[in-house]
């Protein structure tokens, strides 16, 4: 995913997770906040350390924006700040597994064009 595509800034996340709605699944939590400052949406990935060590959270991380960069790239709205908080079972799952639970999410929270 592009760089400029990222949330990566603590005060970004701050105002998503204040003002932003909510959406969760058994794997992932989905927080959304429209934002007309940005042309495109951005998405930020947080993964506790209760998932497991350094390797697995980053692998975590790794699938959830690769996911998003193949499959909802031009599926999601414009103008919308979205922070995904992966959850412990989300730990085992493959690049389908992931697919198919940030679809569901995505669905769930009506934010798929």
């Amino acid at each position: 995913m592009p760089r400029p595509m990222r949330l990566v800034k603590r005060e970004d996340f701050r105002k998503v997770f204040q003002a932003g709605k909510s959406v969760a699944n058994r794997e992932f939590v989905c927080y959304t906040l429209h934002n007309p400052e940005v042309e495109r949406f951005r998405v930020g990935v947080s993964v506790s350390k209760k998932i497991g060590k350094a390797v697995v959270r980053n692998r975590v991380k790794r699938l959830v924006r690769e996911v998003i960069r193949v499959h909802f790239m031009d599926k999601l709205p414009d103008q919308t700040d979205l922070v995904i908080i992966a959850r412990n079972p989300a730990r085992n799952l493959d690049f389908a597994g992931v697919k198919k639970s940030l679809g569901h999410l995505f669905w769930k929270g009506k934010l798929l064009r």
